[in-house]
């Protein structure tokens, strides 16, 4: 059976699921090849999915959804809301002249099984599990016959809060109520290594606490009604905001560990997923808790995981089988569109060559196989530079236009990961952080002693670990820095011709592609 399924929405996906095999096929993410960041289901994806089909899938999932409006009929599918299975709907019905299943399940149902059905535990194991997004902040248990229970809501809409407060403090924000960046919470994440835990001073308690106890930001509250607040436009800066930033994202995590302390007793590993999931502080906490026996995150976390959680819940719905086998590079392959570029030398791809070119403080973007599914560049298409001086740090958020306080992730060889952070063992969706060990990497550690980095193997990614083995024999550290290949605001680049006018606007020294390393003449 295959089952085809489909995210409208922000973080638009159409993932592929043959139940058969219980593997994932591929999953498409309507960002990638630089359609706009967090892009709605398109048709050009559409398209492109049923390119990849040689036969009518026998299931067309749909996840829920809302249409954001006063319309009686508004949900799209199951809604957005609902954990049991009366959040489920399907028939059968007529697709294309052929007979087929119609399945939905709501948005919050496409996360729980998204989490689970990806997760290394086999299936029967009863589990936690935690969504935390822009709107949900709820506990639940899968047992062994796949029976969802939900354990309680901590809070609602704890993501919303979160980006709110960089909102708050950000004097460019000028958006209406109701309206709120996607991009922000990562950048709020980044601020807080420049603050300090510990405890709240009268204002910071004020803001937090009339934040926090509210059900609905995006429906009730304006960053006008908050001009009250000392954090009103004090701008990001500011050493005041820094520390806010720490305690109110600590405060944050607070509520929902006692909450877990207290009611998951049983020692069940836990499963995260929604957008809070991109959230590295909050993963290695729960990591460290103790509360769990294991804790897994899925590289697509927010809501690109959600057709994917779809299409499990159906596969579940119709075979009783909620596990697939999967690979982080799952999205669309690279695409030689073969453009102009007569200011390019090209050479066959030397490995050993590309790691000298690294070393002597150049940059590179490089694009192999196939696309990363989630948000975060994994080696496949990625920036990638010698990690050693502060200035490269500068020089990689220069080139992707980014604020001056963010940090630049490393991509490590997984055997000698405990060399230069504090950590064993892989971590290879780059969804924790580490403390830095090795001095030398300037560039990639964070204000706060800290790193998010990536592990590689040689199974996991070949190409990477081959390229980290020949950068290590030249300068004696099997890391580099990987932030990701993408034009601001947009999803990674996925063709040549983008490719080659990304590396000539921005001043990048080289790039490699299918088996091609090119420098460009005037970069030499």
């Amino acid at each position: 059976m295959k089952i085809f399924a489909m995210k409208p929405g922000h973080d638009g996906a159409v993932a592929l699921v043959d139940t058969d095999a219980a593997r994932l096929e591929w999953s498409l993410e309507a960002e990638k090849d630089s359609f706009p960041r967090f892009e709605v289901f398109n048709p050009a994806q559409m398209v492109y999915a049923a390119e990849q089909l040689d036969v009518m899938p026998d299931v067309f999932a749909v996840s829920g959804w809302s249409k954001g409006s006063l319309a009686a009929n508004a949900p799209i599918g199951s809604g957005y809301y609902g954990w049991d299975r009366q959040a489920v709907q399907h028939h059968a019905m007529r697709m294309f002249g052929h007979d087929v299943q119609y399945f939905s399940n709501s948005h919050e149902r496409s996360h729980l099984w998204c989490s689970y059905g990806m997760s290394p535990f086999e299936q029967g194991r009863p589990c936690y599990l935690l969504v935390w997004e822009g709107a949900l902040g709820d506990f639940y248990q899968i047992d062994e016959h796949l029976q969802v229970t939900s354990l309680g809501r901590v809070m609602m809409t704890p993501g919303n809060k979160y980006s709110f407060l960089y909102a708050l403090a950000d004097p460019s924000f000028t958006l209406p109520k109701g309206k709120l960046r996607n991009e922000d919470p990562g950048k709020l994440m980044a601020l807080c290594a420049f603050g300090e835990s510990g405890e709240m001073d009268a204002d910071e308690r004020e803001v937090t606490d009339f934040l926090l106890k509210r059900d609905s930001i995006l429906a009730t509250l304006a960053k006008d009604d908050m001009r009250w607040s000392k954090y009103y436009n004090i701008g990001l800066d500011h050493p005041d905001f820094a520390r806010l930033a720490k305690r109110y994202s600590d405060e944050i995590f607070n509520r929902f560990y006692l909450y877990a302390k207290e009611h998951l007793t049983k020692g069940y590993p836990l499963l995260i997923s929604g957008g809070c999931g991109l959230n590295c502080d909050w993963n290695t906490m729960w990591r460290n808790s103790g509360l769990f026996s294991d804790v897994f995150v899925p590289p697509c976390t927010n809501d690109t995981g959600s057709a994917i959680g779809t299409a499990i819940d159906a596969m579940r719905a119709f075979t009783d089988k909620a596990k697939v086998s999967w690979d982080v590079y799952a999205d669309r392959p690279f695409v030689d569109d073969a453009p102009e570029m007569p200011d390019v030398d090209m050479f066959p791809l030397d490995r050993k060559e590309v790691a000298s070119f690294l070393a002597q403080q150049k940059v590179v973007a490089w694009t192999q196989g196939r696309c990363e599914i989630g948000p975060r560049a994994l080696g496949n298409r990625s920036i990638l530079s010698a990690p050693f001086e502060d200035a490269m740090r500068d020089r990689l958020n220069q080139i992707k236009k980014r604020e001056c306080f963010r940090p630049v992730a490393p991509i490590c060889l997984e055997e000698d990961v405990s060399q230069h952070f504090d950590w064993s063992g892989p971590s290879p969706h780059m969804l924790y952080f580490q403390q830095v060990r090795n001095r030398d990497l300037r560039a990639v550690t964070h204000v706060d002693g800290t790193a998010r980095a990536q592990t590689v193997n040689a199974t996991q990614n070949p190409s990477m670990h081959s390229l980290l083995q020949a950068f290590k024999q030249v300068t004696g550290a099997g890391v580099l820095c990987n932030t990701s290949l993408n034009f601001n605001g947009t999803g990674f680049i996925n063709r040549t011709s983008d490719l080659y006018q990304y590396c000539k606007s921005t001043g990048i020294e080289g790039f490699v592609y299918n088996d091609k390393f090119c420098v460009i003449r005037s970069a030499t």
